[in-house]
């Protein structure tokens, strides 16, 4: 899986790496059971500290998606508690439309991006 950070994003790197490997999880680029990269593997591919990856691990422990062995270092592994999640999107969410209501986002157009969205991550299934 390739991960790259933009330098000049006002989102946090430890943000946009755990985005990409949320994203990795979803596309089913990454599996569960896969190892992901130590943090010092990843941080030096990336040309990052090596404390902004293991931040983003402990995020992606704290959400679900992978657990932290100290052996095989971070595997995915996903929760399964649909109902956390859906509250835990829900939160997210309001935030996001809010940003698009003062944007003068229409519904409309937010449900073809989400339906955008799904249709991309199908047709890569296929």
């Amino acid at each position: 899986m390739l991960i790259e950070i933009d330098f000049q994003s006002d989102e946090a790197i430890y943000m946009q790496l755990r985005n990409q490997i949320v994203l990795g999880i979803a596309t089913s680029m990454l599996q569960e059971g896969d190892t992901l990269p130590s943090v010092r593997q990843l941080a030096d591919d990336i040309g990052i500290n090596m404390h902004t990856v293991n931040k983003a691990y402990s995020v992606l422990r704290q959400e679900g998606f992978v657990t932290i062995d100290r052996r095989r270092g971070a595997v995915v592994a996903l929760d399964d508690n649909k109902a956390q999640a859906i509250v835990e999107m829900q939160n997210r969410l309001r935030v996001l439309l809010a940003k698009g209501i003062c944007k003068n986002i229409t519904r409309g157009e937010v449900h073809a991006m989400v339906d955008e969205c799904y249709d991309a991550w199908e047709n890569e299934d296929a």
